[in-house]
């Protein structure tokens, strides 16, 4: 079993800032690319930014500048600095990591099970 496990979200007021931490667990053989993607309500699920295995990062053009991906490959997680929060950036947001479960196993992607953001005064 792999497990992705979101930590961090929470309420803050426009122009704050949070972090997420993701920490992926289980029979893991190797991760490639780390993500995080957000679902605000009644819109499509979108994704916020990524990182490979190497450092090579990734951005939605409307996050760029404000936050930051990161990961540790000795823990298996990833972490995302949000800062300079929007209203509209409400959403729960969703960990993502494309895994292989041992040597002979093609990689799969792996979810986790989300983090309330609520931006709002």
């Amino acid at each position: 079993q792999v497990q992705l496990v979101e930590t961090g979200g929470g309420l803050v007021q426009p122009g704050g800032s949070l972090r997420l931490s993701c920490a992926a667990s289980g029979n893991i053989y190797s991760i490639n690319a780390m993500g995080w993607y957000r679902q605000a309500p009644g819109k499509q699920r979108e994704l916020v930014a990524a990182v490979t295995s190497g450092g090579s990062t990734r951005y939605a053009d409307s996050v760029k500048d404000r936050f930051t991906i990161s990961r540790d490959n000795a823990k298996n997680a990833v972490y995302l600095q949000m800062n300079s929060l929007k209203p509209e950036e409400t959403a729960v947001y969703y960990c993502n990591a494309l895994i292989r479960k041992n040597r002979y196993s093609v990689e799969a992607n792996y979810w986790g099970q989300g983090t309330q953001v609520t931006v709002s005064s």
